[in-house]
């Protein structure tokens, strides 16, 4: 079944603009969730560069200080580059 929607127009300007279809149901939920995953799968390799470049930009190895040195301090400003590049790619993201 196929739905006939105006989006958001202004009345003066109805006469301008052609009705898209806009398809219900399964498609629909099919649609949605195909978007939703391929969109999520981009964010998260996004992500993951920004990570490997971080580690491959600085002059010593952010994982050993982490792991081996156990460096506090190194570990919130790392979380914090990273929730402040997860925050930008869902920004992107939506639009």
């Amino acid at each position: 079944m196929n739905v006939l929607v105006f989006d958001r127009i202004a009345p003066w300007c109805l006469g301008q603009v052609q009705p898209v279809p806009i398809e219900t149901g399964w498609g629909l939920l099919v649609y949605h969730l195909s978007a939703s995953a391929i969109f999520s799968a981009l964010g998260i390799f996004v992500l993951f560069l920004a990570i490997f470049l971080m580690e491959l930009l600085t002059k010593f190895s952010i994982t050993k200080e982490i792991v081996d040195e156990h460096n506090t301090a190194l570990a919130i400003i790392v979380a914090s580059v990273v929730i402040g590049i997860a925050m930008i790619i869902s920004a992107s993201v939506v639009g």
